[in-house]
């Protein structure tokens, strides 16, 4: 099994805390790759843009809706920090504004009660698979929903070979939302499919590129539980 495979299914909540807080050394190692002029600055810039500044603007409308230029931006980030294929940026600008607004004003509407419908009613969009339609719904609705991510997704056991559909997408999810009840279960509360899916993320990253930043995290988890047993042995 994988490292990060080994991660996701025996980590404690302690480590899982440790990781995320692990992110930006995560995303500034994965942008120094990029060998593009000013690539690394303009995937740190559009991951803040992503994961603060878009989630606010959605969450101040009612109904949540995605506006194209938004669209547009996303797929920039998502391309930056996965595979990039500029074919897809020319693509998705080619939408219609009312239709980027109205498809996803119906997938936020539904991403409660029905993720599968929710990823449906984006995928009618140009450009818009199941992997961008999770990072829209993860943006908008990272209660509900993770961003289906290469590195995430492999980060699961039984989830690859990698085919981006919407069945996998499913059974990535449903992996997802039982690791949030057990890290709820073990304290922390506030812990959603999104920030389970942004550790993995930088799990994967970190044991690929620099993988000692682990190692502090694990003997330190250890030192916790050898110290628990021996607090148990004296009382």
């Amino acid at each position: 099994m994988a490292v990060s495979q080994v991660f996701f299914t025996s980590a404690k909540s302690a480590e899982w805390q440790q990781v995320f807080d692990l992110y930006e050394k995560a995303l500034d190692l994965r942008a120094s790759k990029i060998s593009k002029p000013g690539g690394k600055k303009s995937l740190i810039e559009l991951d803040k843009w992503y994961q603060e500044e878009l989630p606010a603007a959605i969450g101040e409308r009612e109904p949540k809706y995605l506006t194209k230029d938004e669209l547009t931006k996303l797929m920039k980030w998502k391309l930056s920090r996965g595979k990039f294929r500029p074919r897809l940026t020319e693509l998705v600008q080619t939408n219609d504004e009312k239709l980027v607004e109205s498809a996803s004003t119906k997938a936020f509407k539904c991403v409660s009660n029905n993720l599968k419908k929710a990823i449906k009613e984006l995928c009618i969009l140009k450009a818009v698979g199941p992997a961008t339609a999770s990072a829209i719904l993860a943006a908008g609705a990272p209660e509900h929903a993770p961003f289906m991510a290469d590195e995430s997704m492999n980060s699961v056991p039984g989830i690859g070979p990698l085919k981006y559909t919407e069945g996998q997408y499913e059974d990535f999810s449903d992996e997802i939302r039982e690791c949030v009840k057990r890290l709820q279960n073990e304290g922390l509360s506030d812990w959603t499919p999104h920030k389970v899916e942004l550790t993995l993320w930088t799990h994967f990253i970190i044991n690929q590129m620099k993988p000692d930043l682990l190692k502090g995290i694990k003997r330190s988890s250890t030192d916790s539980e050898d110290g628990n047993k021996k607090r148990l042995k004296k009382s």
